[in-house]
């Protein structure tokens, strides 16, 4: 635990990118074309698969909570640093702060969730494909779903309940572009051992289990697809996946590199990796949920026709 030098605070401050005027003004351009984006996107496929009927599956119930949990995530932090490099003002009160941590650590939760009940969906599938309709019928993924919701909003409300006992100096500052959970800890004067304890062991059981998981569908995934005798089954049987394991790749992929990273990587210079640490986490908060669209729509012949369809409908009223 810290000695404050002076006296604690309720607001603090964050350090966002340390570049120059050029580079604030390109990381601006592209957050706010990336939060754009993503908000678009989603929203798009949230209301196309609202609107058709034939889209009313299992893999696609998930896939719209998804989205709705992306559009959250992003406003949670994206905005805030926005406004930080456009006005260089980047204080933000105690309250404001807890209220980020709240939301980032409920929808990032919510994603690791829902993308291994769309594993398990996708498991089914392929590989009990006669009971598929009785086993993931409409009750048994709502409650897949309401328990994903449930589970993120009671982490997430404890964990900024912790955060709210915490005491802060003045003139502290945090070494992130949001409120981050570990950059809270690392500058808090209270005693954080048993949190960070606390969170070692929910990295493990919410993070390494479902990533576990997800690996372990795909390993009877693939296995019942190489079973298939023509290869048109096959090509037909692993395409219904492509989707979701890309989005797994893109999700998962800047947290193993963060975590798996090796300190010889960083430059001789220290300064210099907790940028590198930020554009890479930048990555995975704005880049991830911006490419979930795109993923879901370029490579599905069923999304891409539902938006043709409802684009028709809507050209042809006028």
């Amino acid at each position: 635990m810290n000695e404050c030098p002076n006296n604690t605070t309720t607001y603090l401050r964050i350090s966002a990118f340390s570049t120059s005027e050029l580079g604030q003004f390109l990381i601006y351009v592209a957050v706010l074309l990336i939060y754009l984006i993503t908000v678009t996107g989603n929203l798009v496929i949230f209301i196309v698969i609202c609107l058709v009927p034939q889209l009313h599956t299992p893999m696609y119930f998930f896939l719209n909570n998804l989205s709705m949990a992306d559009i959250i995530y992003v406003s949670t932090t994206l905005p805030k640093l926005m406004s930080i490099i456009a006005t260089q003002d980047n204080r933000v009160t105690l309250p404001a702060c807890i209220t980020q941590v709240f939301f980032f650590i409920t929808t990032a939760f919510c994603d690791v969730l829902i993308l291994t009940s769309m594993s398990y969906d996708r498991y089914v599938a392929i590989c009990i494909p006669l009971n598929y309709s009785m086993i993931m019928n409409r009750r048994t993924y709502v409650l897949m779903a309401a328990f994903t919701w449930m589970i993120s909003f009671m982490n997430a409300l404890m964990h900024s309940s912790l955060v709210s006992t915490l005491s802060f100096c003045s003139s502290i500052t945090i070494d992130h572009f949001f409120c981050d959970l570990n950059a809270l800890y690392a500058v808090t004067i209270s005693d954080t051992r048993s949190r960070k304890i606390l969170v070692i062991i929910e990295d493990i059981l919410f993070g390494f289990v479902p990533f576990s998981l997800i690996v372990t569908s795909y390993v009877f995934i693939i296995s019942s697809v190489l079973k298939i005798r023509s290869t048109k089954g096959r090509f037909k049987a692993f395409s219904s996946c492509t989707s979701h394991l890309t989005t797994v790749i893109l999700f998962y992929g800047p947290i193993l590199f963060l975590y798996i990273k090796p300190k010889s990587v960083y430059s001789k210079t220290q300064d210099d990796s907790p940028d590198e640490d930020k554009l890479i986490s930048l990555l995975y908060v704005a880049a991830v949920p911006m490419s979930n669209p795109f993923v879901y729509s370029l490579r599905n012949k069923e999304v891409l026709g539902a938006i043709r369809k409802i684009a028709n409908i809507k050209w042809n009223r006028f």
